[in-house]
C-alpha cells in the first residue's frame, strides 16, 4: 500500500512549468502557423481539408497522451503541436469560411474558453495546470489549450489584418503583454492559474506572427522565407530541444 500512495504522488502526465515549457510553447506554435499555412495555402488544400487532417492528427496523437501511464515528452509535445495547427485552422475557418471575422470568432473563443474553465473548477473542485495526473482533469488540459491556441491565433490575426500591425509590430505587442504577465507573476499576489492561462493565450500569437513574419512576403511584411523551410527549422528546433529536456532530466 505505501508503494502504491508513493507512485500515485508521483505520477504525472505533463510538462513542468518552466522557462523551457514557454520556450518549446512558443516554437511549437510557430510551428503550427507555418504547418497550417503550408496545408490550407501552399498545398492549396484549403481550411476544411486542412482542419480535417490536422484534426485527426491531433485526435490520434491526443488518444495516445491521454492512454499513455506517464509523461512523455515526445508525445506531450506532439499534441502541443496539434492544437496549435487545429487552433490556426480553426481560427482561419471561422474567418475565412464562415465570415465571422475574427473579432466575432474571439468572442466565441473567449466564451468557449470561460465555460470551460468554469466547468473544469465546478466539475474538479479546483484548476491545476501541473501536475497532473486524472484523465479527467487532463481531457478538460486539452480542451482548455486547444480553446486557448485558437483563440490566440483570432488574436494574432486581429492585429495584423483588422488593426494594421506589422507582424513584427504585433509580435512586438504579444511579446509585451507576456512581460507584463511575468512581472505580475513575481510583483503581485494575483492567481497563478490566471496568469498561466493569459500567458499560454498570448505566446500564441507571438509564435504566429513570428511564423507570418517568416512565411509571408516581403510585400506583406514578412522575410518571404516560404512555409515549408519555416515548418522544417520550427520542427528541427522542437526535436533538438525536446532531446536535449529529456537528457538533462535523467543525466
Amino acid at each position: 500500500m505505501k508503494n502504491t500512495l508513493v507512485n500515485t504522488k508521483n505520477f504525472n502526465k505533463v510538462a513542468k512549468i518552466s522557462l523551457l515549457f514557454w520556450i518549446l510553447k512558443i516554437i511549437a506554435t510557430t510551428l503550427g502557423e507555418t504547418l497550417g499555412d503550408l496545408l490550407a495555402q501552399t498545398l492549396k488544400l484549403g481550411y476544411v481539408v486542412g482542419l480535417g487532417i490536422t484534426g485527426i492528427f491531433f485526435i490520434v496523437v491526443l488518444f495516445f497522451q491521454i492512454k499513455a501511464e506517464k509523461y512523455s515528452p515526445a508525445l506531450f509535445w506532439l499534441v502541443i503541436i496539434g492544437t496549435t495547427t487545429v487552433g490556426t485552422e480553426i481560427s482561419d475557418f471561422m474567418d475565412r469560411t464562415l465570415d465571422l471575422g475574427y473579432f466575432a470568432g474571439s468572442f466565441i473563443l473567449i466564451t468557449l474558453l470561460l465555460n470551460t474553465l468554469w466547468i473544469w473548477n465546478k466539475t474538479i473542485g479546483k484548476i491545476e495546470v501541473y501536475p497532473i495526473s486524472n484523465k479527467k482533469v487532463e481531457l478538460f488540459y486539452w480542451i482548455a489549450i486547444l480553446i486557448s491556441n485558437s483563440l490566440g491565433t483570432a488574436f494574432g490575426d486581429f492585429l495584423s489584418d483588422n488593426v494594421g500591425l506589422t507582424y513584427l509590430q504585433g509580435a512586438m505587442v504579444t511579446s509585451g503583454v507576456i512581460a507584463m504577465v511575468v512581472l505580475l507573476h513575481y510583483v503581485t499576489k494575483i492567481n497563478h492559474i490566471i496568469l498561466f492561462w493569459i500567458a499560454f493565450i498570448f505566446t500564441r500569437p507571438f509564435g504566429a506572427t513570428f511564423g507570418d513574419l517568416l512565411t509571408k512576403t516581403t510585400a506583406e511584411g514578412g522575410l518571404d522565407l516560404g512555409t515549408i523551410p519555416a515548418t522544417l527549422v520550427s520542427f528541427f528546433l522542437m526535436v533538438v530541444i525536446v532531446f536535449y529536456s529529456y537528457r538533462k532530466k535523467f543525466n
